[in-house]
């Protein structure tokens, strides 16, 4: 690592210098036999006692890393990436900047965090069937000083268990040890970042590579919810491909759609109803990549098992999605960036070094953002590996091993904070979203030639039909 002016660092591969804490995320994201070079400019970091920072940093500059090597593909010198880590910071907390009206809170009134006779539990109510689940097995209804007299009664582990044995979403709040030392900690730790799998010969692709829009022609079939899929798929968004999201007819992320769903179009199917599943099979078979957060065999009760899919879709590129990893007791546990905070020891480390009274999460849901540009990492890779060699790809990460990503590098005391936003931070033009006129963020990473604007604004869910 070279320092080429007073704000900007240059990172290449291999270095006989000491890494930094961004060059070994990157390395271990991306392998640390990459030749795309990497500039860092801004300053400061995010409050947390974790690099949360520096993890918003390495996993944009990977997402870019890969755009580099798609676009390096017709032999030309890969292009350098340049990240600045402020706006990489800023992006991960909201992109979006309202004019004249403000979305929806993101939380649910009886989300949170609660102490019981023995330690704290966070429950996670955003979605109604898990409000309920969590409201059932407390027998109260949906007031939080009622939730809290009765969550003070229970054991953590004992209501934690409950709850999610009831089909509802908690997380006991341990510390790194216990994690490390548990079964699902053991489990995750020895899972890659990034699990791999070849999917067999795929046929050529029907788009080719436009400098300027590096995935325009390509189509991309989205089946995520909050929140690391849907920045994934923005992303891609961003690099000109043709996100249709689908969303169940009942599903709502009011809090936050607002953010995530630009560039894309968004339909509903019931995939209960034949007639829907079968509409949802015609679109796969028309995707050059599905990109889902469901969990391990959640899509096979649903007739599109892993065999279905790809006998729609042969050499699919399928880019996936779970909370706590794909092995161990709790690959199919339902989760979120928050609950896996409290799970891996996130929130009990905050709590402690920094002397507070109750659980102290990230400053920002990093889990599910870094996570989301780690996943279109991986999807820009799969296309390149499919022009490259005419076969599809499969990739699995999980929020708790992003954690691990973060929390390998240790704790450290708080650092210079970065510099406040100002009016150099956000994009000229106003995006015209179903919710009123917005500017965004500018992007936080660049490469000379690539345009990473979305052409289409924030939407509501349900705003397009369920065709390419």
């Amino acid at each position: 690592m070279t320092l080429t002016g007073e704000s900007e660092t240059t990172m290449t591969a291999p270095s006989h210098k000491e890494p930094s804490t961004i060059d070994r995320m990157l390395d271990e994201i991306v392998g640390n036999d990459r030749s795309v070079e990497v500039a860092v400019t801004g300053r400061g970091s995010l409050p947390s006692v974790f690099g949360v920072s520096d993890l918003a940093t390495a996993s944009v500059a990977a997402a870019g890393v890969a755009v580099s090597e798609l676009l390096a593909l017709d032999g030309a010198a890969p292009r350098p990436v340049r990240v600045d880590r402020r706006l990489a910071s800023m992006w991960f907390a909201s992109s979006l900047r309202p004019d004249g009206w403000e979305p929806p809170p993101p939380w649910d009134a009886v989300a949170g965090d609660y102490r019981a006779t023995d330690g704290w539990i966070r429950l996670h109510t955003n979605a109604p069937a898990h409000r309920e689940a969590a409201l059932a097995v407390l027998d109260v209804p949906a007031d939080r000083g009622r939730v809290a007299a009765a969550v003070a009664t229970w054991q953590v582990d004992r209501l934690e268990t409950v709850v999610v044995a009831a089909g509802g979403c908690a997380a006991a709040m341990h510390t790194l040890d216990e994690w490390e030392a548990g079964e699902p900690g053991r489990s995750v730790a020895t899972e890659p970042l990034i699990a791999w799998e070849d999917t067999g010969p795929a046929p050529a692709a029907s788009w080719s590579l436009d400098p300027a829009r590096p995935l325009a022609g390509v189509r991309v079939l989205d089946l995520t919810r909050v929140l690391a899929g849907p920045v994934a798929t923005r992303f891609l968004a961003q690099l000109g491909a043709d996100v249709l999201r689908i969303d169940p007819p009942w599903w709502e992320e009011p809090g936050v759609v607002p953010d995530v769903i630009l560039g894309k179009r968004s339909a509903r199917l019931d995939l209960r109803e034949p007639a829907d599943r079968d509409r949802l099979l015609e679109l796969l078979a028309g995707a050059d990549m599905l990109v889902h957060g469901y969990r391990p065999g959640a899509l096979d009760g649903r007739g599109l098992g892993e065999a279905a899919r790809r006998d729609v879709r042969p050499g699919l590129i399928e880019v996936s999605l779970d909370a706590y990893g794909w092995t161990g007791p709790w690959a199919s546990r339902r989760g979120f960036d928050s609950l896996v905070q409290m799970s891996t020891g996130i929130a009990e480390a905050g709590m402690r070094l920094l002397g507070r009274d109750k659980p102290t999460p990230l400053p920002v849901q990093a889990l599910d953002h870094a996570t989301g540009y780690l996943m279109a990492h991986a999807a820009i890779r799969a296309l390149a590996g499919r022009l490259r060699t005419g076969r599809g790809s499969s990739a699995a990460l999980s929020l708790a091993r992003t954690a691990g990503l973060l929390t390998q590098n240790g704790t450290s005391e708080l650092g210079p904070p970065i510099r406040s936003e100002d009016e150099h931070d956000i994009a000229r033009a106003f995006e015209h979203t179903s919710w009123g006129p917005a500017r965004r963020l500018r992007a936080p990473v660049a490469i000379d030639g690539v345009d990473f604007r979305a052409h289409l604004p924030a939407r509501d869910l349900g705003s397009d039909t369920a065709a390419w």
